[in-house]
Parts: C-alpha cells; sequence; structure tokens
C-alpha cells in the first residue's frame, strides 16, 4: 500500500520532530519533509509534491495564507490542513478562501489528524472538534450577507444559522416554531445545495461565504 505523503509546514523545529515521529509511525503515512515557513515550502515543492500539507497560519518571511494561496493556485490536487491555535479565528476566512481544506488544533491528539488527513484525501473538509465548538460558542450571525453568494432560501439560511450554534434538528425546530421533520428536510437541502457531509462542512461552508461571524 502506498502512504499518503505529508509536508509538514511549521516555525517551530520542536513542534515538527514531534509530528514527524507521530506520523510516520502510522503506516499509512510518510512525511517526506518539512519546512519552517511559507517560501521555504513553495521552494521544496518543485521537487517533492505531497497528498497532504499541515500548515501553520502564521510564520516568519511568508505566512501558510500566502504559502497555500500560491501551492494550490499552481497545484490544485494538493490538499492543505491549516494547524491552528485559539485566538486566529480572524485568518479563517482567509485561509478557506486560500485553499484550505480543514482546520487542526496544534494539540489535536493524533488520532484526530490522522482522521483529518484521510477525510480531506477523500475530497471532504475537517473542523478539529475543540475548533468547531469554539467557533459554534462564539458564534453570531454575519451583519450583511449578499444573497447572490447563495442559492438558499431565507429559512434554510435559519436553520443553517441555529445548525452553526450546534443545535439539534429539535432544538431548530422547537426555536424556529416549525416541526422537526420540516427541520430534516431543510438540512439535507443544505448538504445537498452546499456539497457538504456533516456539520463541519456546512459551517465551513457559511465561513467561507462569510454567512457568518467567526
Amino acid at each position: 500500500m502506498n502512504r499518503i505523503k505529508i509536508i509538514l509546514v511549521d516555525d517551530h523545529a520542536l513542534f515538527r520532530n514531534g509530528l514527524k515521529i507521530l506520523l510516520n509511525s502510522e503506516p499509512t503515512m510518510a512525511v517526506i519533509d518539512e519546512a519552517s515557513n511559507g517560501k521555504e515550502f513553495l521552494e521544496k515543492l518543485e521537487a517533492k509534491l505531497p497528498d497532504v500539507v499541515l500548515m501553520d497560519i502564521n510564520m516568519p518571511v511568508m505566512d501558510g495564507i500566502e504559502a497555500t494561496q500560491l501551492a494550490t493556485l499552481k497545484y490544485p490536487d494538493i490538499k492543505v490542513i491549516a494547524l491552528s491555535m485559539f485566538g486566529e479565528e480572524d485568518y479563517y476566512y482567509k485561509m478557506i478562501n486560500a485553499g484550505v481544506k480543514g482546520f487542526l488544533l496544534k494539540n489535536s491528539e493524533i488520532n484526530e489528524v490522522i482522521e483529518a488527513v484521510h477525510q480531506v484525501l477523500q475530497g471532504g473538509s475537517f473542523f478539529s472538534q475543540e475548533l468547531l465548538y469554539n467557533v459554534i460558542k462564539n458564534f453570531h450571525p454575519h451583519k450583511e450577507i449578499e444573497s447572490e453568494l447563495t442559492s438558499l432560501s431565507k429559512r434554510e439560511l435559519e436553520v443553517l444559522a441555529e445548525i452553526c450554534k450546534g443545535l439539534s434538528n429539535q432544538e431548530i425546530a422547537d426555536t424556529l416554531f416549525i416541526s422537526k421533520r420540516t427541520v430534516d428536510k431543510h438540512r439535507a437541502n443544505l448538504l445537498s445545495k452546499t456539497n457538504s457531509k456533516n456539520t463541519a462542512n456546512l459551517i465551513m461552508y457559511a465561513i467561507k461565504n462569510k454567512l457568518i461571524a467567526v
């Protein structure tokens, strides 16, 4: 079986070394290279093309936003997962628009890292559970929603807003004074219209299209 080729990009060598050891101990994965900033990563990309990149956001010389944008522009098949810390939510819009497919907390368990790699490689997106909870906890609707950004109906947008608060379908039904069956239908339509597989995907969609502010 071919191992999943990974490049680590982070300006902290100790963090890179620790993560590399953990990933290389996983039979399905291999860290083929590492870089301390975005510029170094792009230079190495010419010689070694990975399947997945684990990319820090804040780095000297060139940050993760610019590096991701340039890398995905030249190599559209590369899957980039952002390595984030609490307090970096302001960068999420930019990272998603640059081409990031997922977000992981730097202190994530290795099992979650492995799950994220597999999920984005299969065409999905991934949001670290702690980050997802933090986004939901600090959720507030964006004040201005450009209707042309989305094909969603007003009711679907209302349901999406409640989903982003972490409410269950029954809780959404109670909040919006509609039946649970209606909410089930709206959720199914949301997943279909946004090409999403789960709640994490829906929140990524909402962030990317600035339907919510984080």
